[in-house]
């Protein structure tokens, strides 16, 4: 799950898929990083832990990470959480094989739209309930693939 700073939509991301894994039953490796360098090392936002706590998830465990080349080695499907990110590790892959393990995250719940998970980093709470709701879609219908 790759989002710009790794602080607000991809450790949700994570957070719910992971938790969604355990109940049901379902064993994957999930990560998450930002394309960025601006926070690593520094836990989620507030505000992310706060919108996932509401909804029985506690992210407080998760910091943030800089994508790395190496990620495509360590993982089979890597999850952007909009066009830039997106494009921004396509500029890392170093072949074909890389370039089809990145996908949009919303693709899963909304095949073929390419459709964003807005940052709520510069918004209020609201923001962050409506990206909760957005990647919840999104890690249900990668997961039920798994099953």
């Amino acid at each position: 799950m790759v989002c710009l700073g790794n602080i607000c939509r991809s450790p949700m991301a994570e957070g719910i898929i992971r938790d969604k894994a355990d109940e049901k039953g379902i064993e994957i490796e999930t990560d998450s990083a930002g394309t960025g360098d601006y926070h690593i090392g520094e836990g989620p936002d507030k505000r992310a832990v706060a919108a996932m706590k509401k909804h029985g998830h506690d992210i407080t465990d998760l910091r943030a990470r800089q994508f790395k080349v190496s990620d495509y080695d360590e993982f089979d499907v890597i999850y952007a959480m909009d066009a830039s990110n997106f494009d921004n590790m396509l500029k890392l892959a170093r072949n074909d094989d890389d370039r089809g393990k990145v996908k949009l995250i919303l693709n899963e719940s909304q095949p073929n739209r390419d459709m964003e998970v807005p940052d709520p980093y510069f918004g209020g709470d609201a923001g962050f309930e409506n990206v909760y709701k957005m990647l919840d879609a999104a890690c249900e219908v990668i997961l039920e693939r798994l099953k």
